[in-house]
């Protein structure tokens, strides 16, 4: 998938955590501001710039938002599983 892609539904400040890619990122923000998205398009964005599925870990605070979170990828990514190529995403 084109990152150009995955970034547009994103505004400038979810932008600015997607396209993090050295370290760790912490996005805190209130209800409905759309931390999730955010993470979620980090985690396609990192895949669709090459970065092996194998160094990319999201850690959540329940396995229902996990499992939430790797479908999301999944959809970004136009793939209908992660079961092979699938960054760490869990508690």
């Amino acid at each position: 998938m084109d990152k150009d892609l995955i970034l547009k539904e994103l505004n400038e400040n979810q932008k600015m955590a997607a396209v993090q890619t050295e370290g760790p990122v912490l996005v805190i923000a209130g209800a409905g501001s759309g931390k999730t998205k955010t993470i979620t398009h980090r985690l396609a964005y990192l895949m669709a710039i090459g970065i092996s599925a194998d160094n990319i870990i999201a850690l959540t605070f329940t396995n229902k938002a996990a499992e939430e979170m790797k479908n999301r990828v999944a959809n970004i990514l136009n793939k209908k599983t992660l079961e092979y190529d699938r960054p760490f995403v869990g508690t």
